[in-house]
């Protein structure tokens, strides 16, 4: 018996069970927050728009390789909602490659490097979430019309994130990653969290600037950068103000990409309860979550456009199976079937190209 044929033996004799937390470990616990979502929508969602949230992920199929090492989404009956913590996550694995691709194109064209900027300000109360993102938004766009940043900038992405603050205590994670939300001299692990039962809306920011901007008068600085953020808050409360070169390594690039990609809103503080979830929702409905402007608006309509396919990484792998999952009250009940030849070669043409980055988690 040949080696291939001792691995079909075996994936034939496959669970569903196994099949299913092999390659759909996780779908799962974002299918369960899919619940938790349809029912603290109520009220709030419109009907429609609530049967298509709880119905969502109910019907996925994955292209497999023949030794199940890797998948690829081939069809599945998504909802397309904001809130919805399976769509937000295949939306941001979907961003982060567009993202990359555009940031590699420009940096090859245009000769460019890129910026790392985050904004923030002091937290607050959920009363205050929606009017304090307006501020955001109008700072913002009065930091960017300023002679000297648009001169240096040539293009942003822009990420609008919200972070809820549910511990009662400081942990040591905290403690560590404090950066102005609490003065670490007077407090310590343990104590009571000043900032509990807050909101902390901040942008992050991904800028392409010319290769001689490091170099050149131009250069704006750290403490430049806060001085300005503060003038255009109004508000000499703030004290951070993070900017970093992103270095041209992989690891460095891909964390800015993934800061900007990602969710708006972390599940287990979007879904924290019934309250928090109308709060957030009330603050986010409706905004721009993200916005491109300048050369990356200009190098995303190419991405779309299918003009930088030629950046874009191959998909190596091989898809010679059809995994068909469908939601059954709490796990998914799944049937595995060989492509034909001619669904092998159309298929796998299809996903020639990596199209969701799969670190996103």
């Amino acid at each position: 018996m040949t080696k291939n044929q001792d691995v079909k033996i075996a994936k034939s004799e496959l669970k569903s069970t196994e099949l299913g937390k092999y390659l759909l470990e996780k779908y799962t616990p974002k299918k369960d927050l899919v619940r938790k979502l349809a029912e603290y929508a109520k009220g709030i969602f419109t009907p429609n728009t609530l049967e298509r949230v709880q119905l969502c992920g109910d019907f996925m199929q994955h292209l497999t390789t023949f030794d199940m090492s890797a998948k690829r989404v081939h069809r599945s009956n998504s909802c397309g909602n904001r809130f919805c913590p399976i769509c937000t996550w295949s939306k941001a694995k979907k961003d982060a490659i567009m993202i990359s691709v555009a940031m590699q194109a420009i940096r090859e064209e245009k000769d460019q490097e890129y910026i790392f900027l985050t904004l923030t300000a002091p937290n607050v109360e959920s009363v205050k979430l929606k009017n304090e993102i307006d501020r955001f938004n109008k700072a913002f766009k009065k930091l960017f019309d300023r002679r000297n940043v648009k001169r240096v900038v040539n293009g942003y992405i822009r990420k609008l994130e919200v972070t809820y603050n549910k511990e009662r205590f400081i942990t040591e994670e905290m403690y560590k990653r404090a950066k102005g939300y609490f003065d670490k001299r007077e407090l310590d692990i343990g104590d009571n969290n000043p900032n509990y039962d807050t909101y902390h809306p901040h942008f992050h920011v991904i800028m392409a600037v010319n290769k001689s901007y490091f170099t050149s008068r131009d250069y704006i600085n750290q403490s430049q950068w806060l001085d300005m953020w503060r003038e255009c808050m109004d508000d000499f409360s703030i004290t951070q103000v993070d900017i970093r070169k992103v270095r041209s390594s992989e690891k460095s690039e891909n964390g800015a990409i993934l800061e900007v990609a990602k969710y708006s809103a972390k599940g287990d503080e979007l879904y924290h309860s019934q309250s928090i979830f109308e709060i957030f929702y009330r603050a986010l409905k409706g905004r721009q979550l993200i916005t491109f402007n300048g050369l990356f608006k200009d190098y995303i309509k190419k991405f779309k456009n299918g003009e930088l396919d030629k950046y874009k990484k191959q998909d190596e792998n091989e898809y010679t199976h059809l995994l068909t999952s469908v939601w059954q009250t709490s796990k998914y009940e799944n049937t595995l079937r060989e492509l034909t030849l001619e669904e092998m070669a159309e298929y796998n043409e299809k996903a020639k190209y990596i199209e969701e980055d799969e670190g996103v988690e």
